[in-house]
């Protein structure tokens, strides 16, 4: 069975956020998506069909439980905070 899109996301830019401190908020993880596609050369979602297939796995933009990591997060970062360049 092929991988999705949304579950190739999820696997190679986020991980757990085990005690909930630092879980993403809906605008960031809307935008490490939007980073990850960018990375990927993938055209991504609109913001309703992002959270739709959100709302499939049981992830709520309210608490979504999850960090960022690897390349997207940099990219993220970096493009939020641009003095830290």
């Amino acid at each position: 069975m092929a991988v999705s899109h949304i579950d190739r996301f999820l696997n190679e830019a986020t991980a757990p956020d085990q005690d909930g401190g630092f879980s993403l908020r809906k605008d960031q993880l809307y935008g490490l998506y939007t980073s990850w596609c960018m990375l990927n050369r993938s055209i991504p979602a609109a913001g309703a069909e992002f959270w739709q297939e959100m709302k499939a796995r049981r992830i709520r933009s309210s608490d979504s439980r999850l960090r960022m990591t690897g390349p997207a997060a940099a990219d993220y970062i970096l493009a939020t905070y641009p003095a830290l360049v």
